[in-house]
């Protein structure tokens, strides 16, 4: 535990994006008093991407929250696995895919033209191979969970969202937004962040 008996924040981003897409969250945690980083994934195996999150929860304070989006929820999933991590939270889930242009009112629809022109011009291009592999490992199995719904997501089908949440027992959020909630709703986002901090927290104390 930190000495301010804040847990550590590491973020995962998901396909299509990198570590700046939690611009809108990251300062405004960091003001309260968390440790937070945020990886930048290679996008080119799961294995190296569990990799840099499991670097990256040895940079902070311990117990951890992972906090992952989209495809990154299989990334925390497997390294939460870790000891040190306490809780988890999901946002929505030349042999690489690239996102045209014209995709981004799918992805992120609910940003402005000029953030949907950022979010292109900076997103990480995932290897075709990704989404085939597998890793050891289920945190959400033993450990509580926290999942955020975009209920106007055309990335991932909002009802797979729900399927996903409620298999997990996780506690569930739903916000009217698109793929991106954490920068077209990034106080709901962080409300849940602050929950799952809180949530940590008290058991930490209670175990004292």
């Amino acid at each position: 535990m930190s000495t301010n008996g804040k847990p550590g924040i590491v973020f995962a981003h998901g396909l299509w994006a990198d570590g700046s897409c939690f611009s809108k969250v990251i300062p405004a945690l960091q003001a309260e008093g968390y440790q937070v980083i945020s990886t930048q994934n290679s996008l080119d195996t799961l294995e190296g991407d569990v990799a840099a999150v499991q670097r990256a929860i040895g940079r902070v304070n311990s117990p951890v929250i992972l906090v992952g989006h989209s495809y990154a929820g299989t990334v925390i999933t497997a390294a939460g696995a870790d000891e040190r991590v306490a809780g988890l939270v999901y946002k929505v889930a030349d042999g690489r895919i690239w996102m045209k242009p014209d995709g981004t009112k799918y992805f992120c629809g609910d940003l402005s033209a000029e953030d949907q022109k950022f979010v292109w011009a900076v997103h990480g291009v995932p290897a075709v191979n990704l989404f085939n592999e597998k890793m050891p490992g289920t945190a959400w199995r033993t450990k509580p969970t926290w999942y955020i719904v975009g209920k106007n997501d055309r990335t991932v089908q909002p009802e797979l969202e729900r399927f996903v949440a409620k298999r997990m027992r996780a506690t569930i959020t739903e916000v009217d937004s698109s793929h991106v909630p954490m920068l077209s709703h990034p106080k709901v986002v962080i409300d849940v962040i602050r929950k799952a901090a809180k949530a940590v927290q008290e058991a930490e104390m209670a175990t004292v």
